[in-house]
């Protein structure tokens, strides 16, 4: 990965190549950002910089340095089979790993599934990428274990021996002090690269012991070139996706091809509320009664991750129909169906329930994070919203 591949972040880039420049590379650093905007891409350029043998110093589009491409190293780094370079990330048992699953376990699915999609990538993917179906992965003290073993060696070739822990607020709380010792004083020559999307889940033993990179979401106008050189995007469609994408390059991605997942959310929702709000949730209304329970039995088969991910596209929408009340629809960055929806229907999201709606949708976040029966989570939350989006007072 070079640097000159990263869609934005070019302070940050050259900030990371002038301490390669001046010697002075952080031992343990933490790159934080939302979603969608190429932290891992970022962290794998970076090791493979640092261990190019030719570096190019020579400023073009805006980025001071880059790697060769062609070095032993960097061919290697290409590949992801670069001897020093490491990788940690969430991970479970599957149908293929029933025991002792740690990382070093789905290197192959790992490589895989970083190439397919270009580093870009989420949670959700890599968990679909395994089959995981309703398990959730966490870097366990298996992965702990490994990380000291494989930093108590030499490196085989390069400079530094790189150590990539992606998602590290899903490294389970027991397993944290494994490593709080070799990350405050690592062997010579070692880094390590953390990678966040919330830095409130980070434990704080772990975050004291890094340096913070902070990444923030990709320009629209980044954005817009990359969707008309690369993807040969006319300019009035790259406009509007990225104005919907949010500087989140991985929706710009899924509005290019109309993912699948997503209209999965607008559709289900949109059915979901209206039998939420249709009322006469009794024995008298056989039909809406059973039409919920459809809709229900459908959410409980996805998969725990796409339910969390469901109910946050939830909360993405309520957070919309607030803005509408407030008049501040501008801010709103919709698609057409979203928009054709709410039309009408943010009457019944509304400053008297929101605070309510939000509460709940984040309580079956957490049930269903700590593994609650899905059909009666989703039943339960529908007969709430029932009586919210009906509430008059």
């Amino acid at each position: 990965m070079l640097f000159r591949d990263i869609i934005g972040h070019k302070d940050i880039i050259n900030r990371l190549i002038q301490t390669v420049k001046d010697n002075r590379v952080s031992h343990a650093q933490l790159i934080l950002g939302p979603e969608g905007i190429g932290k891992l891409a970022l962290a794998i350029a970076y090791a493979q910089f640092v261990n190019c043998v030719d570096k190019q110093y020579n400023n073009q589009n805006g980025i001071l340095a880059d790697s060769c491409g062609v070095c032993k190293s960097c061919l290697k780094f290409k590949k992801l089979i670069h001897p020093d370079v490491h990788f940690v990330f969430p991970n479970t048992t599957t149908k293929k790993i029933t025991k002792n699953n740690f990382s070093e376990n789905f290197l192959t699915e790992w490589r895989e599934f970083l190439i397919e999609n270009n580093y870009i990538v989420t949670l959700n993917q890599w968990f679909e990428k395994l089959g995981v179906e309703n398990k959730q992965g966490t870097i366990n003290v298996r992965d702990c274990n490994e990380i000291n073993r494989i930093l108590s060696f030499k490196t085989y070739e390069a400079e530094y021996k790189v150590m990539i822990i992606w998602m590290v607020e899903k490294l389970y709380h027991s397993a944290a002090p494994k490593i709080l010792k070799i990350l405050e004083e690592p062997p010579e020559k070692t880094l390590f690269i953390l990678i966040s999307e919330n830095h409130d889940q980070i434990l704080s033993t772990i975050l004291s012991r890094t340096q913070l990179i902070k990444l923030y979401k990709i320009k629209d106008n980044e954005i817009i070139d990359t969707l008309i050189d690369k993807y040969q995007i006319d300019a009035d469609r790259a406009v509007e996706i990225a104005s919907h994408s949010e500087g989140n390059l991985l929706d710009a991605m899924s509005l290019i091809s109309q993912n699948a997942e997503d209209k999965f959310h607008t559709e289900v929702l949109i059915k979901w509320m209206r039998s939420c709000f249709k009322g006469n949730l009794n024995e008298n209304s056989k039909n809406n009664v059973e039409g919920l329970n459809d809709l229900v039995n459908v959410l409980a088969k996805i998969g725990r991750e796409k339910q969390k991910s469901f109910l946050n596209y939830i909360l993405k929408i309520s957070r919309a129909c607030i803005l509408i009340h407030y008049d501040q629809s501008a801010l709103l960055k919709l698609s057409s169906d979203e928009a054709n929806f709410l039309q009408k229907f943010y009457l019944y999201i509304n400053p008297l329930n929101i605070e309510d709606i939000q509460k709940e949708i984040n309580t079956a976040i957490y049930h269903i994070e700590r593994n609650a029966n899905a059909s009666i989570l989703f039943m339960d939350l529908s007969l709430k919203m029932y009586k919210l989006l009906n509430r008059k007072d």
